[in-house]
């Protein structure tokens, strides 16, 4: 640096150089003061922690946000190039510091997944820790710039796609659950899992050679089934499960549970779920096959002592054994009650195996409620059967069926509804149908349970009902004859405020035509 009297001694042109070069630094101070600056408020607003070491590691700068979530300051750090290290989870702690040590060594780029802990709270985040060498112009690594960016919601994330991940392949990898997948323009099977291939016989070659449909692995007769599931999935996204049966590659049928989701991805695809539903239904049909017969070996006694007794009460009768009578007449009670629980029985097992016959004639139901209401009325003396409204028309059918859905529904009515008087039944009819409505003012049925009451053998579960007897086959055997004439039955229920079972018939003309 020269001083004023040396500078008096310069050239001019001598002068002008050294001022202009003294501009110059001073500028380039300036603008070094101005990056640096630049920097700072570039590093405070970030959303990452920022950091700055030297050439060897030791920490030079740390902005704000490392500094509240580590609660250190730079004189903490600057004892101690490996001081940081505390703050980084013991599982990823020897990983980090031989990374770090060998990006400092080697000077190359510095990234790793760490987990950091907060100072104030002690709990760990995931975090992206990188380090950039910063050289000079002689290529010499004189700073390193780093960051610690937080992705804890990303591995969060991660870990959450990766056990779903999981889940689904293992569900895929199941040897329970066949699935497949159906290209729904032409419904050709895309692909199958093993559990598939291995339940119908087909092979992964015929999967791929695009030569399997629905229409090959569906009985013609199971078609609407299926397409009754697709409307439901493109108006809904879902459908609810149903049993069917594929047909097998060697010809056999296989009865399945079958399920399905779709995805809108082009081409719209479907993913179908196959439950082996053949152990339940070969148990199904041995239970089928034990009820049919010990029905039939109960009926033969049964209607042997039903004869015997009505013999009996008659010779007392006519003999005047008014107590002997009595006494009889109580025991005919229980055995037609027997005697109509087995005859349910055995037309559940007729129903099943498609065997119970019907005729078809004209049926007044007008005629035929007053004619069903009649003995019901004598069994239940304290109780009150309503009926109003007429139909002035016929609708075709069995009238011994009809008779016994219009029974079922009417002695369930009185059977739980033990506190009411009265039973209320209203015929009605449109253009094409006629309807009844049987109503109660009793137990109601559970919302939960309304789909369910015209399964075979369910019974309604509540506390207050566990002592009422029954079998739970009234409502299915109605339910199926309703349906073999072509009408429908649904029930509108309250817990507390009673149901109303309403049967839909079609007709006379409407059931003629169809």
């Amino acid at each position: 640096m020269l001083n004023e009297k040396q500078i008096k001694h310069l050239t001019l042109p001598r002068r002008k150089a050294l001022i202009r070069h003294a501009d110059e630094r001073k500028q380039a101070e300036r603008q070094l003061k101005d990056s640096e600056e630049s920097f700072r408020v570039l590093a405070e607003t970030v959303p990452q922690q920022v950091w700055v070491t030297r050439s060897d590691g030791m920490h030079d700068y740390m902005n704000q946000r490392w500094r509240d979530y580590t609660g250190l300051t730079l004189e903490h750090l600057q004892s101690d190039r490996w001081a940081h290290l505390q703050f980084i989870h013991p599982d990823d702690r020897a990983e980090s510091q031989a990374l770090w040590q060998h990006a400092l060594d080697r000077g190359t780029l510095y990234e790793h997944e760490e987990r950091l802990r907060n100072g104030q709270n002690g709990e760990y985040r995931w975090f992206l820790t990188r380090a950039m060498p910063m050289r000079d112009e002689g290529g010499q690594v004189v700073k390193w710039f780093g960051t610690c960016t937080d992705i804890e919601d990303q591995k969060r994330t991660e870990e959450a796609l990766r056990l779903s991940q999981e889940r689904i392949r293992a569900l895929i990898n199941s040897s329970i659950i066949g699935i497949t997948s159906v290209e729904m323009e032409g419904e050709v099977l895309a692909d199958a899992n093993e559990a598939f291939l291995r339940m119908t016989g087909y092979t992964r070659e015929q999967v791929q050679s695009g030569t399997l449909s629905r229409r090959n692995i569906v009985p013609r007769e199971q078609a609407p089934l299926f397409e009754r599931s697709i409307r439901e999935l493109k108006e809904s996204g879902q459908h609810t499960a149903f049993e069917t049966e594929l047909v097998c590659q060697d010809g056999s049928r296989l009865p399945v549970l079958v399920g399905g989701v779709i995805f809108q991805e082009q081409p719209r695809q479907m993913v179908a779920f196959m439950l082996d539903n053949s152990a339940r239904k070969e148990l199904e049909q041995r239970k089928d096959d034990f009820i049919s017969m010990a029905s039939h070996e109960l009926k033969t006694p049964l209607t042997a002592v039903k004869l015997q007794v009505q013999l009996v009460r008659k010779r007392l009768e006519k003999h005047s054994q008014h107590e002997a009578v009595t006494a009889l007449t109580r025991v005919e009670g229980p055995v037609n009650q027997l005697e109509r629980l087995i005859t349910e029985l055995l037309d559940v097992s007729r129903m099943q195996a498609g065997k119970l016959e019907y005729r078809r004639e004209p049926v007044d139901l007008n005629e035929l409620l007053r004619e069903v209401t009649a003995p019901i009325r004598h069994l239940h003396p304290g109780r009150t059967i309503l009926i109003s409204g007429s139909v002035q028309a016929s609708v075709i059918g069995d009238r011994d069926r009809l008779g016994q859905v219009f029974t079922n529904l009417i002695s369930n009515a009185i059977k739980y509804s033990p506190n009411a008087e009265a039973v209320e039944i209203d015929l009605a009819r449109s253009k094409d149908a006629v309807m009844v409505h049987v109503r109660d003012h009793g137990l109601g049925i559970p919302r939960e349970q309304i789909e369910r009451v015209f399964e075979r053998f369910y019974r309604v579960t509540d506390l207050g009902q566990q002592a009422i007897p029954g079998l739970g086959m009234g409502l299915y055997i109605a339910a199926e004859i309703v349906k073999h004439h072509g009408g429908t039955i649904t029930v509108d229920s309250a817990v507390g405020k009673g149901s109303t079972f309403t049967v839909i018939l079609p007709l006379l003309r409407a059931a003629l035509s169809s």
